[in-house]
């Protein structure tokens, strides 16, 4: 499988930030490690063009962010303090899944080892998210003739509001979302589908839930590319979690995607969005059930439909 990686996904953070930027090269490692990633298949973004971005995000807020005009209340909204290199970063990882969407298209599922940034709206940056890369990803993909519908299974802990606000008017793509109901953000969004679940539900109540929706989902939806936010603060003990999935839960809940995503047929990509355990790489550790899934699910080929 291939996978979009950069080094530049880690960039320095003021001292005690929550948001665990080393997660990003510990899982580019633990794939390495564990073979289920090689050295071959990694493909290297560059940042994407100011162009492409306005396919998604407004004028104003991508002038904000160029020229390093973001006031001190939309800098603690976004939860990142603005610099040039986190600007550099969010380019370079929108690039990222333009290119892991691409990839998905021509192989049949395809990985970035990042992204998934949900909270970023059209005007604003939110929960550590800059800009939105899955709508941007999926606008190209648009605007070349590649595909004209997309499905966005969003299954981190907390609402993809920023995704479902871009798209909330466009029946061409179609969000799903399984979430804490009571859990950031309080005010939500509006996704095509929206499961919101109660603190503390583990893995047979959350599974259930998505066996219950996701095959209709899927048939509601008609696309021709699907993209899979596997957010992996669910786990039991994240800190911004409150939903006690066990390892074996998460694997279960992975491992039911890839299986129903493949029997369509339709194309995927796997992006990371959340995670927030003890440590980075226990976080990344968390990350890799998905890659450790997928090259079982897909080890005899990509497309069944």
């Amino acid at each position: 499988m291939k996978a979009v990686y950069s080094p530049i996904y880690c960039i320095p953070l003021p001292e005690r930030h929550p948001f665990p930027m080393e997660k990003f090269p510990e899982l580019h490692r633990i794939l390495l490690e564990e073979s289920l990633l090689s050295k071959e298949d990694v493909v290297i973004p560059e940042e994407v063009d100011w162009e492409d971005l306005r396919l998604v995000h407004t004028d104003e807020y991508l002038e904000k962010l160029r020229e390093g005009k973001l006031s001190v209340l939309e800098q603690r909204r976004m939860g990142l303090p603005w610099s040039e290199i986190l600007i550099k970063r969010s380019r370079t990882a929108v690039s990222g899944t333009i290119l892991a969407t691409g990839l998905a298209l021509e192989e049949g599922i395809a990985a970035h080892l990042a992204g998934g940034t949900h909270h970023a709206f059209a005007d604003r940056g939110e929960g550590y998210c800059v800009l939105n890369d899955v709508a941007v990803g999926i606008r190209r993909l648009q605007r070349a003739g590649k595909i004209e519908r997309a499905l966005v299974i969003d299954l981190d802990v907390h609402q993809g509001n920023g995704t479902a606000s871009i798209f909330e008017e466009d029946p061409s793509v179609y969000t799903f979302s399984v979430h804490g109901e009571r859990n950031y953000p309080i005010r939500k969004s509006t996704s095509d589908r929206d499961v919101g679940l109660p603190d503390q539900v583990g893995d047979d109540g959350y599974l259930e839930a998505l066996q219950l929706h996701l095959p209709e989902v899927i048939e509601e939806a008609d696309p021709d590319l699907i993209c899979y936010l596997a957010g992996v603060d669910v786990v039991e003990g994240d800190r911004f979690g409150r939903i006690n999935l066990t390892r074996e839960g998460l694997r279960r809940r992975d491992r039911y995607v890839l299986e129903t995503v493949k029997q369509t047929g339709i194309p995927l990509t796997l992006l990371l969005s959340g995670g927030y355990a003890k440590t980075p790489t226990h976080t990344a550790d968390l990350h890799a059930t998905v890659h450790r899934e997928a090259a079982e699910v897909f080890a005899n080929g990509a497309l069944q439909g």
